[in-house]
């Protein structure tokens, strides 16, 4: 899904859907990064690279 849109859960994009960095540069919609690591029944891995999932500090 294109960025300067919104995820699939918001109706206008704007703050309440930012993009969220992964410590291995991937970027996701808050909602979308969050719906798949809550998902995971182990291990949250990036759905880009399958690294372990780490949020950008």
């Amino acid at each position: 899904m294109a960025f300067d849109g919104c995820c699939s859960d918001c109706k206008l994009p704007g703050d309440d859907c930012p993009l969220i960095w992964g410590a291995c540069n991937h970027a996701f919609h808050l909602h979308c990064i969050l719906k798949w690591v809550n998902s995971q029944t182990s291990q949250a891995h990036c759905p880009m690279c399958r690294r372990e999932w780490q949020f950008k500090g």
